[in-house]
């Protein structure tokens, strides 16, 4: 249980660090240049972690790179620029709420996780909170934004998972480099054609892309991915709901975004989903039966966290 604690502690990062991707993307960076945006967002995390963990892709990791650099960065940070730009910093990330259930219901198709009744139940409390958080009156919300950040959800819920199931022989760090990678590689050149030649940046967007690059990236999706590797896909898509609650309470308290009594009811719900969809304690017979049942049996086993998959061994 101490060991899911930690596993549960540090794929936290992901989302609260997504959280303020948000703010940081809607006050700072270039409203108009979404492709390029991604692209310096994707590529210098990808290098660094690439410079941490020089290892190439091996047997069908070229193609599979390719594929969930695709889905997981290229598509989905255009999408998630697009959202950030059109939309206040706490529908932007309220958005992408739904994800749990997604991700869930994908899990289920795609690597044979049956979702407990808990994590189930955690989804609809934490889906009840968005919806407080969202139907406040909230004017000027843009239509596109709204579509942008629930295409960037579908996208990212299905890559996450499809990560899950590749992802069993391969080295976190090693792995998530190469689609960070892939993901600028395949952005570079779309900006190039659709934008043109990148403008000058002032010093503040300088900052702000080295934290988009390197917190809300590099750091946030080896902390998911390696969440993914070693818990339920169910947990780590409650756990998700940190998104929303930080880019709420950063739009609060910094972009003078107004928190109305409804919304932190709202918020009460979104933790209180969060809680419901911790890894099942060790224990009884019947709770290890289950969850082995449930597909965690890796989460409740015995085995600590040293006995992950065999990295790659670099080239």
């Amino acid at each position: 249980m101490e060991a899911n604690a930690r596993w549960v502690a540090l794929t936290a990062v992901a989302p609260v660090a997504w959280g303020t991707n948000y703010f940081v993307t809607h006050e700072y960076l270039p409203a108009d240049r979404p492709l390029s945006g991604a692209a310096l967002r994707a590529l210098p995390a990808g290098l660094l972690l690439l410079a941490v963990r020089g290892q190439r892709p091996r047997g069908a990791w070229w193609w599979r790179s390719a594929v969930l650099g695709l889905l997981n960065v290229s598509v989905f940070f255009v999408l998630v620029y697009v959202a950030s730009q059109l939309l206040p910093t706490s529908v932007a990330s309220t958005v992408m709420a739904v994800s749990p259930l997604t991700m869930m219901l994908i899990a289920w198709l795609l690597v044979s996780e049956r979702p407990r009744a808990t994590h189930l139940a955690g989804a609809l409390v934490g889906l009840a909170g968005v919806c407080l958080m969202l139907l406040t009156g909230v004017r000027g919300v843009s239509v596109p934004g709204v579509l942008a950040s629930a295409a960037a959800m579908l996208t990212s819920s299905f890559g996450y998972i499809l990560a899950k199931r590749w992802s069993a022989d391969a080295d976190v760090l090693a792995s998530t480099a190469w689609q960070l990678t892939a993901g600028g590689l395949f952005l570079l050149p779309a900006a190039a054609v659709v934008e043109g030649p990148p403008g000058a940046l002032s010093a503040s967007q300088v900052l702000a892309f080295g934290y988009v690059a390197l917190v809300a990236t590099a750091l946030a999706f080896v902390a998911w991915f390696a969440g993914l590797r070693r818990l339920p896909a169910g947990t780590v898509g409650l756990i998700g709901l940190l998104n929303p609650f930080t880019g709420v309470l950063l739009g609060t308290a910094v972009a003078a975004e107004a928190l109305t009594a409804q919304q932190l009811c709202g918020l009460a719900l979104v933790l209180a989903g969060v809680v419901l969809g911790r890894p099942a304690r060790r224990g009884s017979g019947h709770a290890r039966a289950r969850a082995v049942a449930d597909g965690e049996g890796e989460a409740v086993s015995g085995g600590g966290p040293e006995q992950g998959p065999t990295p790659c061994r670099p080239r």
